[in-house]
């Protein structure tokens, strides 16, 4: 036997629907926004007759503010039928469907049929152009002639204006929330004690998603403070994990690099669970480091030198010469084929000579500057001296001057000069003219 709960008068309610639902059984569709289908075999024994159970359901939602109409019927769609049609607390025996259903407007049957592979509206169009008004007008026409005219799904439509509908109740899971709190009895103002409550909250916490075969990429933690603030920290990992001595261990790494700025009154943490990814090396590709052995790893360096300085470099919008950026690594899935950024071979745009035009050079850049003394006439360089780096200009090309940011306290302003010195060697090299200072930028190879 199935039940139909449907409420007419709170659309919003659909939640609450749904816990009205579980209370009495564990097998329960969420059928439709305003309508929730429960299987109730074997809870006479709990709660008496289908009749005595269907009078306590909307009782029990009458408690709750939600005024419904129940349906009980020998399969879903004709619960549901019977409770969106029939009104109040319909109770249909099995065998009677047909009879009792005849009434109903055939409306009801496209009220939750996304299963269909035509359009429901085209076909209620249909019969309603034939006059079909009524479930009764429906099951009394020739099957074979109403499946030659609108389909397979004629015969379907067929069966749920008799009652007779066979499919399985599509059983809803609610969605677990991954997530634990605790209050502390006392404050905690040392990271050590701290450790030990967040490794017992994330064992717990992971033990949920092992449980379900899934991983996390990102965990939220909320401390709160004894001074009555919060402190919130989000870990947005590259790779899901799996294994959560590796999320405390990033944690750990957090909050000594970061400590909370009072003593801790409650924990509250929370994971979002994905699908886990499992990664195949090649026979003949070297092994790498596991994902989470070098997550820990980077947050290790960034405790020691600071997020900022812990990346892959990136381009920035921006002409200032030179300028890039840090971002966070990302592992990508197999079979991607990123482009890998190569050494910079540029062909030299500025010759020293007409053979020149041709030469492929790469440039190897001085990160920082090699800070130089250049003595200069009519402020062209006539001698380089520098660590590492001293003779006199040959020939060179330029100034070229580059601006830009002025704007912002970190504006530059500046002449190059490609220089070729006595020793043979080419270098770039620059003239700030903000700070009057000379610079050499980089070396062609």
């Amino acid at each position: 036997m199935y039940a139909c709960i449907h409420c007419r008068d709170n659309l919003g309610a659909h939640e609450a629907l749904l816990r009205l639902a579980f209370t009495f059984s564990p097998r329960v569709e969420d059928t439709a926004p305003d309508a929730v289908a429960l299987d109730i075999d074997g809870l006479e024994r709990i709660f008496g007759s289908p009749l005595a159970l269907a009078e306590r359901i909307v009782r029990l939602a009458s408690d709750a503010g939600l005024r419904v109409e129940v349906g009980v019927a020998s399969n879903p769609d004709a619960a549901v039928c019977a409770a969106r049609g029939l009104g109040g607390i319909a109770v249909i025996p099995a065998g009677q469907e047909a009879r009792l259903l005849a009434a109903l407007p055939v409306s009801l049957l496209f009220a939750s049929s996304a299963d269909s592979r035509r359009s429901p509206a085209e076909i209620e169009e249909t019969l309603r152009l034939w006059g079909i008004r009524t479930l009764g007008e429906l099951a009394a026409l020739p099957e074979a002639a109403l499946s030659a005219r609108i389909g397979q799904e004629g015969p379907r439509l067929q069966k749920l204006a008799r009652g007779a509908g066979c499919r399985p109740l599509l059983v809803f899971s609610p969605v677990p929330g991954f997530e634990h709190s605790l209050q502390l009895e006392y404050p905690v103002a040392l990271l050590e004690p701290l450790f030990f409550v967040l490794s017992r909250l994330l064992h717990e916490l992971w033990a949920g998603l092992e449980a379900r075969a899934l991983a996390t990429d990102e965990l939220r933690l909320r401390l709160h403070l004894e001074d009555r603030s919060a402190d919130e920290r989000n870990f947005r990992l590259p790779f899901p994990l799996r294994d959560h001595r590796a999320g405390l261990k990033l944690m750990q790494l957090e909050l000594e690099q970061r400590p909370p700025q009072a003593a801790v009154t409650a924990l509250w943490l929370a994971a979002n669970p994905v699908e886990p990814r499992v990664l195949q090396d090649g026979l003949f590709i070297p092994l790498a480091p596991a994902p989470d052995k070098l997550e820990v790893l980077l947050a290790r360096l960034a405790n020691l030198v600071g997020q900022e300085n812990v990346g892959a470099a990136e381009l920035l919008d921006t002409h200032r010469p030179g300028a890039l950026g840090m971002k966070r690594f990302t592992i990508r899935p197999p079979g991607s084929n990123p482009q890998i950024p190569q050494i910079s071979q540029i062909r030299n745009p500025r010759p020293f000579a007409k053979s020149a035009d041709s030469t492929l050079l790469a440039f190897r850049v001085f990160r920082p500057p090699l800070p130089a003394q250049v003595q200069a006439r009519q402020g062209r360089p006539q001698r380089i001296t520098a660590r590492g780096v001293k003779g006199n200009v040959v020939s060179l090309a330029g100034a070229w001057r580059t601006s830009g940011d002025w704007w912002k306290s970190d504006g530059w302003d500046r002449d190059e000069w490609d220089v070729a010195l006595s020793d043979g060697a080419l270098y770039r090299i620059y003239c700030d003219r903000a700070a009057r200072a000379w610079f050499i930028e980089g070396l062609y190879d």
